[in-house]
């Protein structure tokens, strides 16, 4: 397996490497100690993402305050 590491990834190429390890998992067509390897390569491809993703939530959040904007998210009532 010689792919980009994980941490040189962009959001969007570590989703497409996720939607690909997803889809030989779930083939089954890779031997069990390939199906590891790919199954530990998700994982860090979704933690990736999972950071990437709380970066720019909180560049949001940055922005909306600096504009004076609410911040955060609230329970809508009644619920």
């Amino acid at each position: 397996m010689t792919a980009k590491p994980v941490s040189e990834m962009t959001f969007e190429e570590a989703m497409a490497a996720l939607e690909q390890v997803v889809n030989q998992l779930e083939r089954g067509e890779v031997a069990l100690e390939e199906s590891i390897a790919l199954y530990e390569r998700g994982a860090a491809l979704k933690m990736h993402c999972a950071d990437k993703l709380a970066a720019a939530e909180a560049k949001v959040e940055l922005i909306r305050a600096q504009e004076g904007r609410a911040v955060g998210t609230t329970p809508a009532e009644g619920m």
